[in-house]
């Protein structure tokens, strides 16, 4: 059997595909979640089986369902590819044991992936992946080879519950009135016929791109960063559409472009929707973001009394916060485009987020520019941005021994605090801040920069001299 080391990220087991994300690697994963499954009462569960529309997607969903229904667990395998968040969702409709997704959501197309969410329909806690990843080291030490079962006779559609349920908490009949030009770009992922279909359904102007399964995303990695999406840009500028609304590989990330491509990023989509819900629902309580997300979330929370919670990176605890508190919990969500609110699934939704973006819009009757300089002239002129750095793993211990050293100055302001929550984070005297952090699915450090607008350029020279790459 095999002995790749199987160590699940801040969003599941990724892989290149055919190098160690391979059939008998999956058979092992597979089986430490039936396992575990039924170590805790529930074999006799229902389990969601998915796929984005990555390389073999569906092959690995029905070997996976095979798995389960050899140790005695029914699959529910969708009927196609499907978002993230409406599996999500389906595990909480339907109150079965989880859900399994081969996703590797916004990595190059080499990936693959395989995520496992619990009952709750939330990312595994840090606790439950390492159940499953001393469970796969046992199988792998014993040679355990799986049984297969017979493969799912029917399989479930779950697209109709869910376009009902974003129905339900986004004002479709505003965004109806306000007769805005939208084309939806599903980057060759998993939000085609749901983005879409959710404004067509509501009489909304409506056109799509790349919205066909294309397992290798157009060339580009399936993440709606403008470097990524020149052919939607493009469409916006030249064709005078009010919103491009594009979503990632799983639909679980979000991009929102304004008219002449104006688009704010994720900190600002973040900041700005929390202001829209505490304008239009009248919500206050908790917001939670993530270590290396804006501090601008933090100015436009006490603009309306609201407390901000501090996690990791990752969704995951984010979700962990919303369940202490769903009553009082306003909105969660993290610099690289994942976010949920009050009554949804403990998830990222980059549809959802598409969907309050538009009806922030349609309501406000201003464009995402508009909206957005309003914002901060109450709040002051925060500006961030993330840069990857790749980096060959060999060098991945030296590199964390020069950021782990707490320097005098960065960018010519004194460093008042070192964060090390999760990554490495220098607080500055002005405000500004310099993190860097290596991500859990790829060979890549990420440095983040926040400060005054202006401010960016000197604070990402001072952050990759920190990692010697200047």
């Amino acid at each position: 059997m095999s002995k790749t080391r199987i160590a699940f990220g801040t969003s599941g087991w990724r892989a290149i595909l055919a190098d160690e994300f391979t059939f008998e690697n999956v058979s092992l994963v597979v089986k430490a979640i039936a396992d575990e499954l039924i170590a805790n009462g529930n074999d006799k569960a229902e389990v969601i089986v998915s796929h984005d529309t990555r390389f073999l997607g569906d092959r690995f969903a029905l070997h996976a369902a095979r798995i389960l229904s050899g140790a005695g667990i029914k699959p529910l395998l969708t009927d196609r590819d499907a978002p993230t968040p409406v599996i999500a969702y389906e595990i909480v409709r339907r109150k079965v044991a989880g859900g399994i997704n081969f996703t590797a959501s916004h990595n190059p197309s080499e990936y693959q992936g395989i995520k496992f969410s619990p009952a709750n329909g939330g990312p595994a806690s840090k606790e439950l992946t390492k159940k499953l990843e001393k469970r796969i080291s046992d199988l792998q030490a014993t040679g355990t080879v799986p049984v297969l079962g017979e493969p799912p006779k029917n399989k479930i559609n779950p697209q109709a519950d869910y376009i009902k349920r974003i129905k339900e908490i986004v004002d479709m009949a505003t965004i109806k009135k306000a007769g805005l030009k939208i084309l939806c770009n599903s980057m060759y992922g998993t939000s085609r016929d749901y983005l879409d279909r959710l404004f067509i359904e509501s009489g909304c102007r409506v056109e799509v791109m790349n919205n066909y399964p294309d397992a290798r995303f157009g060339g580009f990695p399936p993440e709606p960063a403008p470097a990524n999406v020149k052919d939607f840009t493009d469409r916006i500028e030249k064709e005078g559409f009010d919103l491009g609304l594009a979503t990632d590989g799983d639909a679980d990330r979000f991009g929102v472009f304004g008219k002449n491509c104006f688009a704010p990023n994720a900190n600002e989509m973040l900041a700005l929707l929390l202001d829209h819900l505490v304008e239009s629902r009248g919500w206050r309580g908790i917001v939670v973001r993530t270590v290396a997300t804006s501090h601008f979330v933090d100015a436009v929370a006490k603009l309306h009394g609201c407390k901000v919670i501090e996690v990791p990176v990752g969704f995951k605890w984010i979700a962990a916060e919303m369940e202490k508190a769903p009553n009082d919990f306003v909105i969660g969500g993290e610099e690289s485009g994942g976010l949920t609110i009050r009554g949804h699934v403990p998830e990222k939704d980059g549809i959802l987020a598409c969907s309050l973006a538009t009806e922030m819009v349609a309501r406000r009757k201003k464009s995402l520019k508009e909206i957005l300089e309003d914002l901060k002239d109450k709040t002051g002129r925060i500006a961030s941005d993330r840069i990857n750095i790749h980096y060959n793993p060999s060098e991945r211990d030296i590199l964390m021994k020069r950021v782990s050293k707490r320097p005098t100055t960065l960018a010519g302001k004194k460093v008042i605090e070192k964060n090390e929550m999760d990554g490495i984070k220098f607080l500055l005297e002005d405000g500004s801040w310099i993190m860097t952090r290596f991500s859990g699915t790829e060979p890549v450090v990420r440095l983040y920069v926040e400060g005054k607008e202006g401010f960016l350029k000197e604070l990402e020279l001072a952050g990759r001299e920190l990692l010697g790459r200047d």
